[in-house]
């Protein structure tokens, strides 16, 4: 593509995903996202063609600018869009797929030190991360998956699954998120909270074992058996103080 088209297939990019842009003039002068992936484009010219010195600090001009480091070495398909942008950081390795949503202060890092080695993670096509999500090590988030706000991932995510929590973990598959749509955050609003639903179970499960021990006390006093009496207050409800009272 021509610089004129690849400018223009930018806008329309920006213009179609976020209800914000109201015009051209106002995605051309006011998106950092926009400025830094153009930013990155000269950086990852100038590295490829051995120019590494300045294409770090063409890098990091563009840093200063718009607030987000992309490392010139990073590998960035068509059509990425960085909304909001602050805070955003993408290693040296790091491989960004086409039409990939990712939101202010996320972190595609590294966890190696290995000079040469894959460090940082791959994002397949049309992959939303959310904000604040940390992406860390040298694996593949697949195509169509979404990241959680705050999220920090540590292993790979399947094609088309929904991963959260710290560390993340994969909450729905490719139906599941295709039965809610895009979603600004790589959230659904129904989405559950796997700790809570984890002690929600536990809850459920020590309540089935009292009503469980009931049963045999009461079977064994019908024989005859002597057993102490013990009464005990009934489980609370799940985030409910046992006195009924806020907790102080």
């Amino acid at each position: 593509m021509g610089i004129l088209s690849t400018i223009a297939e930018d806008v329309h990019n920006i213009r179609s995903r976020d209800p914000a842009a109201r015009s051209t003039w106002e995605v051309l002068t006011c998106y950092p996202g926009l400025h830094a992936v153009w930013g990155h484009r000269i950086s990852h010219w100038l590295w490829t063609h051995g120019l590494k010195w300045p294409a770090r600090f063409n890098s990091h001009l563009a840093r200063w600018f718009t607030g987000i480091e992309i490392h010139p070495g990073a590998v960035i398909g068509r059509r990425l869009f960085i909304d909001h942008g602050l805070g955003v950081v993408i290693g040296e390795t790091a491989e960004i797929g086409n039409d990939v949503t990712i939101y202010q202060g996320v972190t595609l890092g590294g966890t190696s030190l290995e000079k040469g080695a894959k460090r940082h993670p791959t994002l397949g096509d049309e992959v939303v991360v959310g904000g604040g999500a940390k992406v860390l090590g040298g694996f593949t988030v697949g195509a169509g998956a979404r990241i959680g706000s705050n999220a920090v991932v540590v292993k790979a995510v399947p094609p088309g699954a929904t991963a959260v929590g710290i560390p993340a973990r994969i909450i729905s598959d490719a139906d599941t998120q295709a039965a809610h749509g895009f979603d600004a955050y790589g959230v659904t609003r129904d989405m559950p909270d796997p700790v809570a639903q984890a002690i929600q179970a536990l809850l459920q499960r020590v309540g089935e074992q009292d009503a469980q021990i009931e049963r045999l006390t009461a079977a064994l006093r019908g024989l005859g058996a002597q057993l102490p009496d013990g009464e005990h207050s009934p489980l609370p409800g799940f985030c409910e103080p046992a006195s009924g009272k806020p907790p102080a």
